[in-house]
């Protein structure tokens, strides 16, 4: 489903002419300054349909191919001491499975929800990972769509761990009531922790991996076609400050490859922590 039909933003039909906001445009010899408009280009297949897909959709389905394509290689003949890719993939499992599941859940629940906890963290990372790859220039996580799906699976996953172990009337009731409190008290707690269970934690958890995909993009366009502007728009004297925002731009793609992996890390630790609050509801 395309991220229009999931009802964020309307783009008005009489547009004749848009542009993706990438680097490579700039090769058109123009200056253009961003917008949040730029992130939804024409279609490009099936327009006017539920299976409308445009650039960013299509970086999606690219990255996703590319995640399958890099474990069926990695994995297809695994070897007992691994060498080159299959040594790269495994250290990723290995890294997932004991400082996030393991370390949140324990070894025995931890290996149980794994592979949810993996295909989480690797989607993230894969996904935020065409911000930096030239051509693509752009993380299909920066706009509402995929973050929504994923928060929505681990939605479903840790209250169906709760209502599994204690049943639905009894999850609820221990998820929202705090024990051990005044009664006067439950008035005003009881909704505080209804709100933050159900209803926060969806929402957090989207808008920090759109909010930072999204501004990191942002600022890597603007640094790059700042130099752009300052080498062939500008005046002659602006000129010298070409080298500075090349410099700058250089900067912010090392720190947003950092920020590429904190938000698969933080996502995947977030989604076992909601999993470990819910088997253990009863003690809150």
């Amino acid at each position: 489903m395309s991220d229009r039909t999931a009802g964020m933003t309307v783009v008005p039909a009489a547009r004749t002419r848009e542009r993706t906001l990438s680097v490579i445009t700039l090769a058109a010899g123009e200056f253009h300054a961003p917008s949040l408009s730029d992130f939804y280009p024409p279609a490009v297949l099936f327009a006017g349909t539920p299976f409308e897909l445009d650039r960013l959709m299509l970086v999606r389905l690219l990255m996703t191919a590319v995640l399958v394509a890099v474990f069926v290689l990695a994995f297809r003949s695994p070897k007992i001491v691994p060498r080159g890719l299959q040594n790269v993939m495994e250290a990723g499992v290995v890294f997932v499975k004991e400082q996030i599941a393991d370390e949140v859940l324990g070894k025995e629940t931890g290996k149980k929800f794994l592979p949810l906890i993996a295909t989480i963290f690797f989607t993230v990372l894969f996904l935020n990972f065409s911000g930096v790859i030239p051509g693509l220039n752009i993380s299909s996580n920066a706009r509402i769509g995929m973050p929504l799906v994923l928060a929505a699976i681990v939605y479903i996953a840790y209250n169906y761990v709760g209502i599994r172990k204690y049943g639905f009337f009894s999850y609820i009731r221990h998820s929202i009531v705090v024990p051990d409190v005044p009664i006067a008290l439950h008035v005003l707690l009881i909704p505080i922790e209804f709100i933050s269970t159900f209803i926060l934690r969806p929402f957090t958890l989207t808008v920090r991996l759109l909010a930072n995909m999204l501004a990191g993009h942002i600022m890597l366009v603007l640094f790059f076609s700042a130099t752009w502007f300052f080498l062939f728009d500008a005046a002659a004297w602006m000129k010298v400050f070409s080298p500075f925002s090349l410099l700058a731009g250089i900067g912010f793609t090392l720190f947003e490859l950092l920020v590429i992996f904190l938000q698969a890390y933080v996502f995947a630790l977030l989604t076992a922590v909601y999993i470990g609050q819910s088997q253990h509801a009863a003690d809150h």
